[in-house]
């Protein structure tokens, strides 16, 4: 079999490069070692019929601002896609002693929290990214280390060296450095914080100071957007939209090998079967795997080998589903209608979090994100009842130890370690929803060790893809030698949540690769028409 382009993987980013090389004409092959399409995109009756679940990742605001939803979305809505969206509370944050914060899609409702002092700081702040995010959107969205990026940069600077430093600062503070110079409450600090998670990073890692005020404008302007019927709806209209552009699929297709012939990705081998590629390999997996495992060893300098063995996997993360009698009922009426919520005082709870399982000890007090997809989308649940969709994104992927010094761990993920775990969640929403607990009609965990077993690319349970610190991020994603998409073996290009701009679900790095693919066939259209004088 032979194709113009082969891409390795069909997570969000394979995905979105099929897509976007197919539309222009190209031949593509998409392979996927799962029986299904999608990668941590899913959706299943996981607790009980009648309740549909996003199993891993869920929800759509980087992909709906991104640069692949530009390129797809108006066909994907053709086959099918809808978005619910949040239009008043989009998120929220409430602490063990109760104290709640809410974020609304309008600014002006949500400083109403506030001291005078930081409402002024809040407004300033979303009015300062608003007024640079074209810049800074270029700077994160685009290939870091191509000539563009110089063009970004230039224009920054002639808003003046000031405000370019200013940013520069703020990319070098962590989140919690930032919220203390910036506001005197604590609420902002409670209310974003625990977003970092999301990014990969904690309240202590270097760039939460800019990627906070991201965060924020972001979902007061997009919000929170879920595709109506799950994950499932948003897989079915791309593999419709794959399918009429003629991309081959195959799943149950581990890739063994990508051949390299005259110093060029020439194809894969999938068991005995070769796939050839006419102009590229798209490969959406790990470093390692792709030059230490993939590559033939003369095809991958010892350096190059060397960095790929050192890159460095995040926290271990978990998934919780809950089937409810009833929908949730917060103590705090204010979080009524806001379909994420945050279960933390803000840094310093999630920081002691972050702390205490990367010293390999099971948080006493995880951040819980608890998610309401049914509250944007009832479709999701049978009338009257209620659904979470809970988050842990703080736990060790081999436990030594218990914090709060109840729970054995000796054993590793244990089934009664997974339902011991949960039970402390569980007690942690009862604390905020009084009644949680009676509710209940059923539980279903995705332990770390499901995690990795569920997808190669999270490697020891870490569902970004690789710790997301400043040393391994931006322009050293996933490494200083390997950081361009572009790597070094002629054809070949590596995408997914390890490479540029790093995990969630947006679909950059693919729609970065499949752009650059399809201006460097154009260019090379455009200089043969001129040798032939058309």
């Amino acid at each position: 079999m032979t194709a113009d382009v082969v891409v390795i993987g069909s997570g969000i980013n394979g995905l979105v490069a099929a897509a976007e090389l197919a539309g222009s004409g190209r031949s593509v092959c998409l392979i996927e070692a799962a029986d299904r399409l999608g990668g941590f995109l899913a959706s299943d009756e996981l607790t009980l019929p009648g309740f549909l679940h996003d199993t891993y990742s869920s929800w759509h605001p980087l992909f709906v601002t991104g640069g692949a939803y530009a390129a797809l979305g108006a066909d994907l809505h053709r086959h099918g896609l809808e978005y619910a969206n949040a239009d008043d509370a989009v998120t929220g944050s409430v602490s063990g002693d109760g104290r709640a914060v809410v974020a609304h899609r309008d600014p002006a409702r949500t400083v109403e929290q506030f001291s005078a002092r930081d409402r002024t700081a809040y407004l300033a702040m979303l009015d300062r990214i608003g007024g640079d995010l074209d810049v800074i959107g270029g700077l994160l969205g685009n290939e870091t280390r191509a000539p563009g990026v110089l063009g970004h940069a230039a224009a920054m600077l002639r808003r003046g060296l000031g405000r370019t430093e200013g940013w520069v600062r703020d990319a070098a503070a962590s989140g919690r450095r930032w919220g203390r110079r910036t506001f005197e409450g604590p609420e902002v600090d409670q209310l974003w914080a625990p977003w970092l998670l999301h990014a990969g990073l904690s309240p202590d890692s270097a760039s939460g100071g800019l990627m906070i005020p991201v965060f924020a404008a972001t979902m007061h302007g997009a919000g929170l957007p879920v595709a109506v019927g799950g994950q499932r709806a948003f897989l079915d209209a791309f593999a419709a939209l794959l399918a009429e552009r003629g991309v081959e699929v195959l799943t149950g297709a581990p890739v063994d090998r990508i051949l390299v012939e005259g110093g060029r990705a020439a194809g894969v081998m999938v068991g005995r079967r070769r796939i050839d590629a006419r102009q590229a390999v798209l490969a959406s997996v790990t470093p390692t795997a792709l030059y230490c495992d993939l590559l033939p060893e003369s095809a991958v300098p010892e350096s190059v080998r060397a960095e790929a063995r050192g890159y460095q996997y995040g926290r271990a993360a978990m998934q919780v589903h809950v089937a409810l009698d009833a929908p949730l009922q917060w103590s705090d009426p204010a979080l009524d209608g806001a379909p994420l919520v945050h279960l933390t005082g803000g840094s310093d709870t999630v920081g002691v979090a972050c702390a205490q399982a990367e010293a390999g000890l099971l948080p006493a007090r995880p951040t819980v994100v608890v998610g309401q997809q049914a509250l944007i989308d009832p479709s999701r649940v049978p009338a009257g009842r209620g659904m979470l969709w809970l988050q842990l994104q703080e736990l060790p992927f081999a436990p030594v130890g218990d914090a709060a010094g109840e729970l054995d761990t000796s054993a590793g993920w244990t089934d009664e370690l997974v339902a011991g775990y949960v039970d402390r969640v569980l007690g942690l929403v009862e604390e905020a929803a009084p009644g949680t607990r009676d509710a209940v009609l059923a539980v279903s965990a995705i332990s770390p060790v499901d995690l990795a077993a569920a997808n190669p690319n999270a490697v020891r349970g870490d569902p970004y893809c690789g710790a997301a610190e400043l040393d391994q991020n931006i322009f050293w994603r996933p490494g200083p030698l390997t950081a361009r998409h572009r790597t070094a073996v002629d054809g070949l290009w590596h995408i997914g949540a390890a490479t540029h701009p790093g995990p969630g679900l947006g679909g950059g790095s693919g729609h970065l690769v499949a752009q650059e693919l399809l201006r460097r066939d154009d260019g090379a259209l455009t200089r043969v028409r001129r040798l032939l004088g058309r």
